[in-house]
């Protein structure tokens, strides 16, 4: 991946696996020495998350299970009591596993398939060492009966590298996994910390160098958004006009959701356009005029209080005139409307985002979209991914990276799969949002997502970086809401539009 330098790397199992084999390989680096550091990383997060009780330390035959090995010696020598507890026969580990077993003072039981809930009965705390990076497919046998004995325990889990189970490329749990209070991993994080399910397995993450050079060949497989991005935004200058700032065109509304758009035009100057127009059905004009100061309204063919075919005309002509359209918010799900949207997005020329019914109107024809010549960018939920892709969400939260990717490659589009790990799939790179907001989990704050990112590549920011930024600023404007009102529960969509200044602060 050609990553931006605003994305932080998060690598995959095999990006990881080359960077490691790099190191030791043409850098002269001791793979032993590399272990040693990473299990004093992992000694310490155990130290400080250890209660009452000794620390339990369950091994797998890899280098992972060699990785806790060294922190069980070094919680030893420290004076904890420590359990060292290997899930298959001791004689069965890796080499680098078996040097430290050979190093460790004290006994290492292998335990078993039967005997994990007595193992771990009154631990201070688990260092789940496992499954590492390596791992995919759903853990079988003892180490399922482990890891389900480890969730039961009632104990800090500190996991080594990654949750067993969660597949560090993607986030994905084909069976059982551990859930971690803490994961420390090492050299860089990688994409299954980032991406749900995975993402809620992981516990706080700790990134420990380990002593592997600068300048690995590997490339990360994503990257998570960082703040930098926001500095990308343009500035106005003595100069600039409401024009030159930014002429977003929303497009939406019918009869019982005239909110979306009002949100999603409000959400655009509140995020740095110049200028914002909705176009909706006429009938609602007044209602729109009523709750927008700031933002103009076009009244447009109106069949039955929704958009009808006569609207693409003025539609077209409005949007010649535009830095961006946003289409979809509040549209309805009428047949007329939905018409109207497959015949406006292959002629609208300016930068499109499709959001909410302009999303449902596409039904699974995603390929025709590849006809457009001017940027497209798609904001999904699971559940409107899922009908694009003509699938359950279920299966869109079960494989949410693979999923977006999918519908990215199909559209030729940018996509914005949102949730609480928002996923950013373009041609060249893949971003995750690494911000939780859970403020965002309200109505109308899809619609604040899309009127800021249409206002940011309406002032001119690249489509790709113009989403991630939105995304990045959308979160924190929720976290800063939720701050000004005094709780997450108690904010609403306007509370993030108002904080979105501070949310896109540089």
């Amino acid at each position: 991946m050609n990553a931006p330098d605003w994305l932080e790397p998060l690598f995959d199992a095999a990006g990881m696996s080359g960077t490691d084999r790099w190191a030791i390989e043409d850098q002269g680096v001791p793979s032993l020495d590399l272990m040693e550091t990473a299990g004093g990383a992992l000694a310490r997060e155990a130290e400080l998350a250890a209660a009452d009780g000794p620390i339990r330390i369950v091994c797998g035959k890899g280098n992972n299970g060699g990785d806790g090995m060294v922190a069980a010696r070094l919680l030893r020598g420290a004076g904890h009591e420590v359990d060292v507890l290997s899930i298959w026969p001791l004689d069965e580990l890796s080499p680098d596993s078996t040097a430290n077993l050979d190093r460790l003072e004290g006994a290492a039981t292998a335990v078993p398939e039967s005997g994990w809930d007595e193992a771990l009965a009154g631990s201070g705390a688990i260092v789940d060492a496992i499954f590492g990076t390596g791992f995919e497919g759903a853990p079988r046998g003892a180490a399922r009966t482990a890891i389900e004995a480890i969730d039961a325990a009632g104990a800090p889990v500190v996991a080594c590298d990654i949750a067993s189970g969660v597949d560090a490329s993607t986030g994905e749990i084909a069976g059982v996994a551990v859930t971690a209070d803490a994961t420390v991993t090492f050299h860089a994080a990688k994409v299954g910390h980032r991406v749900a399910p995975g993402k809620w397995r992981t516990g706080r993450l700790v990134v420990a160098p380990i002593g592997i050079p600068d300048g690995a060949p590997d490339e990360p497989a994503a990257g998570a958004i960082a703040p930098a991005v926001l500095g990308l935004q343009p500035r106005r200058g003595a100069e600039s006009t409401k024009f030159s700032s930014g002429d977003v065109f929303v497009v939406g509304g019918s009869r019982g959701l005239t909110g979306a758009p009002c949100m999603a035009s409000r959400a655009a100057i509140r995020a740095g356009a110049g200028y914002a127009t909705v176009g909706c059905p006429e009938s609602l004009e007044a209602v729109l005029e009523a709750k927008l100061t700031e933002v103009m309204t076009i009244g447009l063919d109106d069949v039955g209080g929704g958009l009808g075919a006569a609207a693409a005309a003025p539609i077209l002509e409005r949007a010649e005139r535009s830095a961006c359209v946003v289409l979809g918010p509040g549209l309805g799900r009428a047949d007329h409307t939905f018409h109207l949207v497959r015949e406006l997005i292959p002629r609208i020329s300016a930068p499109l985002l499709i959001d909410a019914d302009g999303l449902n109107a596409i039904g699974t024809d995603l390929a025709s979209l590849r006809a457009r010549e001017a940027p497209t960018v798609l904001t999904p939920h699971a559940g409107e991914l899922g009908r694009l892709l003509g699938c359950e969400s279920a299966e869109v939260a079960a494989h949410r990276l693979a999923k977006a990717r999918l519908a990215s490659a199909e559209a030729e589009a940018i996509v914005v799969l949102k949730g609480d790990d928002t996923i950013v799939a373009g041609d060249a790179a893949t971003a995750v949002n690494v911000l939780d907001s859970p403020a965002l989990a309200t109505a109308g704050t899809g619609d604040v997502l899309s009127g800021t990112i249409g206002a940011l590549i309406a002032r001119g920011m690249d489509p790709f970086a113009a989403a991630c930024a939105g995304v990045y600023a959308h979160a924190r404007a929720g976290r800063i809401g939720a701050e000004r009102v005094g709780s997450a529960e108690s904010v609403v969509a306007g509370d993030v539009i108002e904080a979105l200044p501070g949310g896109l602060a540089r």
